[in-house]
């Protein structure tokens, strides 16, 4: 598990390839299909929004998430009005780490929808239901705050979290806001109104994908104790998603000593892309273990 940690540490602060999405020979086989059909559709008609849309996010499936930056930015070039190319490079700067470049491709994406009417996302990676859940403005919104939250800066965290509620219109949309909307007024030393965050959550809310931020957020209610929460599966992308949000729970409880082993057994995971990786990584960070993001 150490030795594990260690190497996923040195790709973060190396030029080489990010490790590839945990995933079954099936599943890959089948995200390569995927992956050639949407290549085929954007060589048959490379100008084409939807078709730039797809091959890159199909790249980032796979776990190519430089080339699928590459393939974002000819799309902002040709279509320098759409904001779906900046938020999904928004999106992938954020998986290589560099905050900075997310902050400001998702910043000039809220000021494109300003005004402007919101839309269904497709999913690429449907649910069990095989229904979206989420829009273009809640996923700007959501990585938005998600990129000052990585970085610390808790309170332009705050301000897009509570945009994204606003955006937020099912269960789904509303546990996963909440989660990082409820940590974030906890780090900014805000118990009551994170108190408040909690008021809507109830333990028979119908989540279809939302799973791991929904269990969390009945453990911020007391529903759920926090080490029953740490025997999940660090290894799986919920299972990271859980344990971060468990770890930080220590943290702003003020065990420190609690949580770093958490955020390791995280960063021990395969789950590289993962939210809860990359926010566990940050965590370690400003505990005092140094990790840099990756070369560009």
């Amino acid at each position: 598990m150490r030795k594990l940690a260690i190497v996923l540490l040195v790709a973060a602060c190396t030029s080489v390839a990010p490790p590839a999405p945990p995933m079954s020979p099936e599943i890959r086989a089948q995200r390569e299909q995927e992956l050639a059909a949407a290549r085929a559709a954007y060589e048959k008609n490379p100008n084409d929004a939807d078709a730039i849309i797809w091959y890159g996010r199909r790249a980032a499936y796979l776990g190519d998430y430089r080339r699928a930056i590459e393939i974002f930015s000819d799309g902002a070039r040709k279509h320098p009005t759409d904001a779906r190319m900046l938020r999904h490079r928004g999106h992938r700067w954020i998986t290589l780490r560099d905050f900075d470049r997310a902050i400001a491709d998702l910043t000039h994406a809220v000021e494109l929808i300003r005004g402007k009417p919101d839309e269904i996302e497709p999913d690429g990676l449907p649910n069990a239901r095989n229904l979206p859940l989420t829009t273009l403005q809640s996923n700007i919104w959501y990585h938005l705050g998600l990129a000052h939250y990585l970085k610390g800066d808790f309170d332009k965290a705050l301000d897009a979290y509570r945009a994204c509620m606003n955006v937020s219109k099912n269960p789904d949309g509303v546990v996963s806001t909440s989660h990082w909307l409820y940590m974030t007024l906890r780090r900014l030393g805000r118990p009551a109104d994170a108190e408040r965050v909690l008021e809507p959550i109830s333990s028979d809310m119908e989540i279809i994908e939302n799973i791991a931020y929904h269990k969390l957020l009945l453990m911020y209610r007391g529903e759920i104790a926090p080490e029953e929460l740490e025997t999940e599966n660090a290894a799986t992308v919920d299972g990271a998603t859980i344990l971060y949000g468990v770890g930080n729970w220590y943290l702003y409880n003020g065990q420190p000593e609690r949580a770093r082993p958490v955020f390791e057994r995280v960063t021990a995971s395969g789950q590289w892309a993962a939210f809860g990786f990359i926010a566990a990584q940050a965590e370690l960070r400003r505990l005092g273990r140094t990790i840099e993001p990756l070369s560009r």
